[in-house]
């Protein structure tokens, strides 16, 4: 079994690969928009991306299971529950995915959305015990996935905490100890608020270390989930909603376009908003009125995408040969 896991700091967002290094079949997993990384890995190592699997409708960032399906001709799976403008695999509970020998199951676990799964990862078919579980947004290490971000339309906070009491209690807590929990996010991400650093842990030590794993009522368990949340950045319901769409696909091959003064003003005037990525130092020292100051280190994205409204033009203002990466 080939299984490589992907960290994007600034959204503390987890995606994976897993293959059959035998048959050359793999399977993507919550794959961001720029798909560059998981197309050379592939390569190197002669796999055929087959599937893209997103564990839910993510609301943190615009995933890359279009870019995925269009650069490789893989089919788009989801939770049963799952309704796409595009065409899309519903993907049932129990069932299996063959890349091999390295099978995947399929594990319906709702609460932080209502189509959330989680996949088990066995590396022999007829393994008794998985070797690891991709638990989505359903159990972090160190938390659970909040329930009342605005993701899910038509499903309030109680009956999604209801629905992750479930998928954590019985069933991710159902698995053998030694299985290892594989989450999409670490710390630092707004889908919950008590996220540990570690990027992989096991059932065993989850069930003794998280919160939210212990043996409770699920009146208990709901008031441990939703109390002290962190306020939901507000791009959150746009990207969820995207993130359902058949929308542009991301193109790195087109350069962003370096503007000339009066043509920068211009746009300005007409109502563009300003993103100045540059450190909070130099900001300070000078800078446009009105500009924005979003240091290109740390959470840009997240906090790009909190202060500008999505339907605003934007003009970006980065240091010295990091326009493309802004």
């Amino acid at each position: 079994m080939l299984f490589t896991q992907y960290y994007l700091d600034c959204l503390s967002q987890a995606s994976y690969l897993i293959a059959d290094d035998r048959t050359g079949r793999a399977v993507l997993v919550d794959p961001r928009r720029d798909i560059d990384e998981y197309l050379t890995d592939a390569k190197a190592h002669g796999l055929t991306i087959e599937g893209v699997v997103n564990t839910h409708f993510h609301a943190d960032f615009l995933a890359g299971h279009l870019e995925v399906a269009a650069a490789t001709g893989a089919w788009i799976g989801y939770g049963s529950r799952a309704e796409t403008e595009y065409p899309s695999r519903k993907l049932t509970d129990g069932e299996r995915i063959s890349l091999g020998d390295v099978t995947l199951e399929i594990m319906e676990t709702p609460g932080h959305t209502p189509e959330s799964i989680s996949i088990l990862v066995y590396e022999h078919a007829d393994d008794a015990v998985p070797y690891g579980v991709l638990t989505g947004d359903a159990l972090f290490i160190g938390d659970v996935g909040r329930p009342d971000l605005l993701a899910s339309f038509g499903v309030t906070a109680e009956e999604l905490g209801r629905m992750l009491y479930h998928s954590v209690q019985h069933k991710l807590m159902g698995l053998p100890d030694e299985v290892r929990v594989f989450p999409a996010h670490g710390a630092g991400s707004a889908c919950g608020k008590n996220l540990s650093t570690e990027r992989q842990s096991t059932i065993g030590e989850q069930r003794r270390t998280n919160y939210a794993c212990a043996p409770m009522s699920q009146e208990r368990f709901l008031a441990l989930v939703t109390g002290g949340q962190p306020a939901a950045p507000g791009y959150f319901a746009f990207d969820a909603v995207l993130n359902r769409k058949a929308r542009e696909l991301f193109d790195h091959a087109r350069p962003a376009r370096p503007l000339p003064p009066a043509e920068f003003l211009a746009a300005r005037a007409d109502g563009a908003v300003v993103v100045d990525a540059r450190d909070p130092q130099e900001y300070a020292a000078g800078h446009l009125r009105g500009a924005l100051n979003v240091p290109a280190d740390g959470r840009f994205a997240e906090t790009a995408g909190s202060v500008v409204a999505p339907d605003r033009p934007v003009l970006v203002v980065t240091p010295q040969d990091r326009e493309e990466e802004i």
